[in-house]
Formats: C-alpha cells, structure tokens, sequence
C-alpha cells in the first residue's frame, strides 16, 4: 500500500507540475504579444485536482482488486501444415507470474491454478519471468507450483526478470549461480522442460511437433538481456512443424516473422504496462505487439499479459490465461 501511496503522490506531484508549465507557457506567449487577457491558473488547478482524484481512484481499486481477478481467453490456432494428430490439441499459456507478487495473497496463486488445471490442458507453456528479483522469492510457492497439471507436462523458458540483472547485490559470476539455482527449482522441484535454446519433440502417435524455446533476448527498450540463439535452437527440427517460446515479443519482429519456417510464437513480457483502457495502452508506445494475437504472412504470435505483476496494481490489464485449440485447416 506504501508503494502504490508512494506512487500517486509523485504521479500527481508530476501532473501539477506539467499543467503549471503549460499554464506558465500560455502566460508568457500573452506577454511577449502584449496581450491584456489573463489566463488564471484556477481552471487548470482544477484539472489536475479532477484527473489526480480519478487516477488515484484507479490505482487504489487496480491494487485492491484489479491484480486479484483473471480471464480465461481463448484462441483458436489454425494451420494446414499442422500434423492430423494434433487438430484439437490443447495449450494453456502462461507467463510472467513474478511470484513476489503473491506476498501479500499467497492464496490468489492456489486460485489461478485450479483455474489452469480446470481447462485440462494438454501441455502447459510458461514464457518467463517467474520471479522478479533472484531466485530466492520462487521457494516459498514451490509446493503450490507443483499441483500445475497438464498431459504432456510444463515447458518453460526464462524471461529478463530470471537472470538475477535487477538484483544490485549478485555480481556476473553470483548472476550465472543464481540462474542455475531457479533451472534447478523448475527442473528437479517442479518437473517443468526448461528449453535454453533448445527444442523439445512432442509425439501424438505417428505424429510429432517441434516446440522451441529460446533464451531472452531483449530487441526492443531495456536491452538487458540478449542470450537467444535461434540457429542453435533449430538444430535437429527441420521439416518438423514448430511452436516457438520466446519472453520478448520483439525478438518475433526482429529473428521470425518472414525470416524462419516458425508458424506459431508464444510470448509474454509487456505486462500492457499493466495498464489498459478501453483496449488502450501506453504499452504500444514502446512495442509493436503488446497483447493478444498477431499475424504477418503465415506466421501467428500471441502475447500473454502476463498474470503477476511488478508494481502491485493492475487497471484494465487484467491477468490472462490462454487457452490455445491447435486446429488443422484445409490446403
């Protein structure tokens, strides 16, 4: 509550200060054109009151409630090339749980994952971002992560947020250990397939795809992490019918789209800035792709809002769950 109280006193302190800079400005054009009208600051001291009192409104109900509720979306994913086998498979997507979050209602985790389970999935996908800070904040969700089920399993890949970059106290060497540790919670605790520029094949009788998970690379702003190696994470997959995990959306835009045989990209990271009105966010600001599905050519990206979040609030960016039918179309 400090943080979000935190929060909107210096958006609002910033708020006043730009309708003071445009009222100061108006004032001096009057001036340089000799002008006798008098604009008064009283009207856009009114404005800022309006907008402060409505945007502290939606931080606070974004804090109290707005992080606490998901929707389940759905998406159909049509493809001819996919394999007979797999028409009708069905893929839950998740990502950036950011399991600090879940400190002060550890409980809303339990609810998120009973909400996964009930779509009886056949296979799980999470594209990163499982914790915040350092691996340390995943131990104490561990036995509620592991009641996570699906048919075919848990398939991961890691995100910005796991490779300990925004813990000042880890050095490079301390960075390298701390991501072996949360490999070790998602592969020997948990049981997930963690994919580092890797493939996993999955098999439905005489039919196989090829799921690829590369590592995070940052193409787009705050280019911290760039580890993804899609040569290497090919290798062995040609002619197989592919799904890509890969954190940042950008990395779609830059290494997929018209460039590699990938038909289907998952991917997470945005958050929508956690922010979104009316299908608006200033997320599209900074991403070409901020949510949801898009398209370029034959090639299909869906991006995951994500389900946790990194400032304790969610206004209109409601946690998502995706529910993806893979279904075979005509030639």
């Amino acid at each position: 509550m400090l943080v979000i109280f935190f929060t909107y006193l210096v958006t609002s302190g910033l708020l006043a200060l730009v309708l003071w800079l445009c009222w100061a400005t108006v004032r001096l054009i009057q001036r340089m054109a000799a002008s006798r009208r008098r604009v008064r600051y009283r009207w856009f001291g009114y404005v800022t009151l309006a907008v402060s009192l409505t945007w502290g409104a939606l931080l606070f109900y974004g804090h109290l409630w707005g992080r606490w509720r998901h929707e389940v979306t759905t998406f159909t994913f049509s493809h001819p090339e996919l394999p007979q086998g797999f028409d009708g498979y069905r893929i839950v997507h998740i990502s950036d749980l950011h399991l600090e979050g879940f400190g002060d209602n550890p409980a809303y985790l339990d609810t998120l994952i009973a909400g996964v389970n009930r779509l009886q999935p056949d296979l799980i996908c999470f594209t990163g971002d499982l914790v915040s800070i350092n691996h340390h904040e995943a131990a104490h969700f561990l036995p509620q992560l592991t009641r996570l089920r699906a048919r075919d399993g848990v398939v991961s890949v890691l995100g910005n947020h796991d490779y300990g970059v925004y813990d000042p106290t880890l050095d490079s060497l301390a960075r390298e250990r701390d991501v072996q540790e949360l490999l070790t919670l998602q592969r020997d605790s948990l049981g997930w397939t963690v994919l580092l520029n890797a493939h996993f094949t999955l098999h439905h009788g005489a039919d196989s795809i090829s799921l690829l998970g590369s590592e995070n690379q940052n193409c787009g702003p705050h280019q911290r992490v760039r580890r993804g190696d899609l040569d290497k994470t090919l290798e062995g997959t040609d002619g197989m019918f592919r799904i890509l995990l890969t954190h940042d959306p950008t990395y779609w835009d830059t290494e997929v789209a018209g460039k590699r045989d990938i038909p289907l990209t998952l991917s997470g990271h945005t958050h929508a800035m956690q922010f979104r009105v009316m299908g608006l966010t200033p997320c599209s600001l900074l991403f070409p792709q901020t949510y949801g599905a898009y398209r370029k050519g034959g090639q299909t990206l869906y991006v995951n809002i994500g389900l946790g979040q990194l400032m304790p609030f969610r206004i209109g960016a409601t946690p998502e769950i995706t529910l993806i039918t893979l279904r075979k179309s005509p030639l």
